[in-house]
Formats: structure tokens, sequence, C-alpha cells
């Protein structure tokens, strides 16, 4: 779904929630697959019965993965990914885990090198069905400014 939003658009404080998928066995052997990490955290069942967790946990990169996939039901036409800042796996995700995303506006601000684009910091944060958090980032989006403005007529606030 598309959902055009310019920079001046964006409110810090503001927010969404995706819907909730749940994990699965078939998530973390093709995920495994796809990055060579085969490490017995995830595949190896009766060793993780030793270990603290007792059981298979799903890779961090795998729930960050599908956490930033969440949001994609909204798509800026004036806005694409810069990248993400301050990753952090914050709590363990385990099969049948099901987590959803909060996707907050924690700042804007002006793009130096582009006077045509701001830089709006979201916040991530990935939560489990308990509504705990099992993984928080801060993802970069380059907005472009409304064609009536340009970055020197625009304040970031």
């Amino acid at each position: 779904m598309a959902h055009a939003q310019f920079f001046e658009e964006y409110e810090p404080g503001s927010g969404r929630k995706t819907i909730g998928r749940t994990i699965t066995e078939s998530d973390i052997v093709l995920h495994a697959g796809q990055t060579g990490d085969f490490y017995p955290h995830h595949m190896d069942a009766e060793w993780c019965k030793t270990q603290p967790f007792g059981q298979r946990i799903a890779h961090g990169t795998l729930i960050f993965s599908i956490g930033v996939g969440l949001t994609a039901s909204a798509i800026n036409p004036h806005a694409m990914s810069y990248g993400y800042d301050r990753l952090r796996f914050v709590k363990p995700v385990f099969i049948g885990d099901t987590i959803h995303t909060l996707v907050t506006v924690k700042e804007k601000r002006r793009d130096p090198r582009r006077p045509s684009h701001g830089i709006v910091v979201e916040m991530y944060e990935v939560r489990n069905q308990h509504d705990e958090t099992v993984l928080v980032c801060e993802h970069l989006l380059l907005v472009e400014y409304g064609r009536l403005k340009s970055a020197a007529d625009s304040s970031p606030q």
C-alpha cells in the first residue's frame, strides 16, 4: 500500500504497529541455509536442552529481517531506506513465537549532502506475543522535502 508522505509531514512521536508473524522451524532452517549460520543454538535441539534457554533460538538476523519486512506494508514513494543504526538483540525468539514491529518517529533532521531531502529516524521495536521487546534498532529514512519547500526554508522540527 502506498502512503505518500514528505519530510515535513513526519511528526516525532507518531507511530504504527505492524501485523504479527509466527516464527517457524522452516524459517530458521531456511535462514541457516541462506547465511551459512548453522550454529547449534539454532540447529541442535538436543544440545540446546543443555543451555540456559533450553531450546533452539531464532537467528538475530532472521528476526531483524522479518521485523523490518513487516513494516513494508506501507510504502512511501518519497522516501528510501538509508540504513540502520544501534541494532540490538534484546531477548531470544523461539520457534512458535509471534512477533510484530512498533515503529515510532524518533527525530528528523536535514541531510547535509542533499538539500532536497531530510533524514527521518524511526525507532523499530520488535516485540513477541507477550509484548516483550526482542530487538531494537534505528531506521534512517531519506525523505524528500515537499514540492513547495526546500531544506533552506524547512525547519527539522
